[in-house]
């Protein structure tokens, strides 16, 4: 895997992305007096509520409260996952993404990427041509329509065909020495004698694997009749194809609806393909491995509604139960994770020929949400007509219950814990092994001094140099210091920051989301007061600080006693708070 984009390679592609070109390249941007605007591409509306600021580098739907820098649109208008989104923009800019690797390993160049990209659709084309032209391809053609699929179908998936000569491939792309190497490094050929080439793929129908972006990163190959090895092959691992990352037909779906209101997880690449010919163009699979954690992340991202569809036997369970633990941390409100188990013998591709799209998309409404696929697994090694059943559901249940980031499916599953195990939701509560979870940060709050003065600060970044840098008030410990204090200092130490990058610095801490919350706040402050108002915020805060010293040191006092330091500290406190104004907020 590739290592680790350096931030300051961050900054600086957001300091040569203007976020105002990048979005009026893709939905059109209207001038709105000092910003822009444009009707809204992640909701519907008839009037513009969604501004674009150059100078803040920032957008925001004051519809449906969407916001963020131009890494942030890419990855929700294009549905890409944060690395996608960093190359993508560099594309834009003709920039090679760099990384950080621990074992000094040369990075690939820009054009040696796209030298992998280009021979993969050199590949996916060559297996397309033969799929009409090799002598072989009336039979494969009967083949895939007595799989039911149409050549519409076939063409939108980029279905092939790998011939079952030895070389076929390899002396069509393979004329050169570096392409001979890239094909085997590429895992389309294969060198057991050095210098001798063989193709990876032969006698199979192909699927190529595309990635979030559209490009050919992989193939599956399927046998066409029985005694003809394993069923499916799929493309090894490469330095561009990771399987545990990449879903088959995802691609294909977001290209078939302008918004994926719900995915179904299926098995296996003809069950893609089959419930796309019967108009379900919203299933994805799995590339030979379980369902990951990295695949169940990217499934969220893109909906809100996940329907896994597996056998109704042991294995199929077990697979569910594995989807299930990796969906967890994604759960969040307004998430959905349901399971539809097929009768034995069947799968999606029979099974939807067999009842068309109306009767296979009615099995949803029989679906099991996850929390009964959670106790019905758990209950099955648990004799909970004793006590150590009951004890070990709730040892099994609780850790299980803390990944999930929702308040309201967690209060859910504690209510039917309890039940089966005769307990109060209450008493439950307070084992689990994370805190509640915070407040939903999409609700209306009270704009308080910290929130005000943490609010300018990420909106107006230089107003960093407009007070002074007391890092020792940390130590106070009031709510949200810490956060404005971090603040400050990465504005201090990056004093061209824009709101955008200022925001980029927080992304993967847990402060991002309330960050960009304040970062769309209407404050009402004209510009020309905005350093007095912050700087009498800030004043307000430090009093507040101050004030937590000196009531800590007095309740000392009357507790424990001073000592000689802590008294002329507590003296100096006192002279301090008297002499100062009193604050404005």
């Amino acid at each position: 895997m590739a290592g680790k984009i350096p931030r300051q390679f961050i900054d600086d592609l957001l300091a040569r992305t203007d976020i105002v070109d990048l979005i009026d390249a893709r939905i059109g941007l209207k001038k709105a007096g000092k910003d822009y605007q444009a009707c809204c591409p992640f909701h519907n509306e008839k009037s513009p509520s969604f501004t674009v600021a150059r100078d803040k580098q920032f957008y925001h739907c004051f519809g449906c409260g969407a916001n963020g820098n131009a890494i942030s649109f890419i990855m929700e208008y294009d549905k890409l996952e944060f690395v996608d989104a960093i190359e993508e923009l560099a594309s834009l800019l003709n920039l090679e993404v760099p990384r950080e690797h621990a074992s000094g390993a040369p990075e690939r160049s820009i054009e040696q990427k796209r030298s992998d990209y280009d021979l993969m659709l050199q590949s996916a084309k060559f297996y397309q041509h033969q799929l009409k032209h090799h002598k072989n391809a009336s039979s494969v053609i009967e083949y895939v329509k007595g799989r039911g699929l149409s050549g519409e179908t076939v063409q939108r998936y980029m279905m092939g065909y790998a011939p079952p000569e030895w070389e076929s491939l390899c002396k069509q792309i393979g004329r050169t020495a570096e392409h001979k190497k890239q094909l085997v490094e590429l895992k389309l050929a294969s060198e057991k004698t050095p210098g001798r080439q063989f193709d990876f793929f032969r006698d199979r129908l192909m699927f190529p694997i595309r990635d979030k972006r559209g490009r050919v990163i992989a193939f599956g190959g399927r046998v066409m009749g029985a005694d003809q090895g394993p069923k499916y092959l799929n493309s090894p691992e490469t330095r561009i194809f990771h399987k545990g990352f990449e879903l088959y037909g995802l691609y294909e779906a977001k290209q078939a609806n302008n918004k994926l209101e719900q995915i179904l997880i299926v098995e296996g690449y003809m069950d893609v393909v089959a419930l796309a010919e019967q108009g379900i163009s919203y299933s994805v699979a799995a590339l030979g491995t379980a369902t990951t954690a990295e695949h169940m992340q990217t499934l969220f991202r893109t909906t809100d509604k996940v329907i896994c569809c597996y056998d109704g036997d042991r294995a199929g369970r077990d697979a569910a139960w594995r989807a299930l633990e990796h969906a967890l941390p994604n759960l969040k409100d307004g998430k959905s994770l349901q399971f539809v188990f097929l009768p034995d013998g069947e799968d999606p591709d029979s099974l939807v020929q067999q009842e068309g799209k109306d009767a296979f998309e009615a099995r949803y409404n029989s679906a099991d949400d996850f929390s009964k696929v959670l106790f019905n697994k758990l209950a099955q090694t648990c004799e909970l007509t004793a006590d150590a059943g009951k004890a070990k559901l709730m040892s099994e249940a609780l850790p299980l219950i803390s990944k999930i980031p929702s308040e309201y499916y967690q209060e859910g599953l504690l209510n039917t814990l309890a039940k089966l195990i005769g307990r109060t939701r209450e008493q439950l509560s307070t084992k689990l092994t994370t805190p509640k979870q915070q407040h939903n940060i999409e609700r209306k709050f009270k704009v308080t001094p910290m929130r005000r003065a943490i609010g300018l600060l990420i909106q107006y970044p230089k107003l960093a140099t407009d007070i002074e840098y007391l890092p020792d008030l940390v130590q106070m410990k009031i709510p949200g210091i810490e956060l404005l204090l971090q603040l400050q200092l990465v504005c201090l130490q990056h004093p061209e920051y824009t709101s955008a990058q200022l925001l980029e610095y927080f992304r993967e801490q847990p402060e991002y989301e309330p960050l960009k919350k304040l970062a769309v706040w209407q404050h009402d402050i004209n510009e020309q007061a905005l350093v007095t108002e912050f700087q009498h915020t800030f004043k307000f805060i430090e009093d507040q600080c101050l004030n937590f010293r000196l009531e800590t040191l007095l309740i000392k006092d009357k507790t424990q006693g001073l000592n000689s330091a802590e008294r002329l500290e507590c003296a100096l406190l006192t002279q301090a708070l008297t002499n100062r104004k009193p604050s404005q907020n």
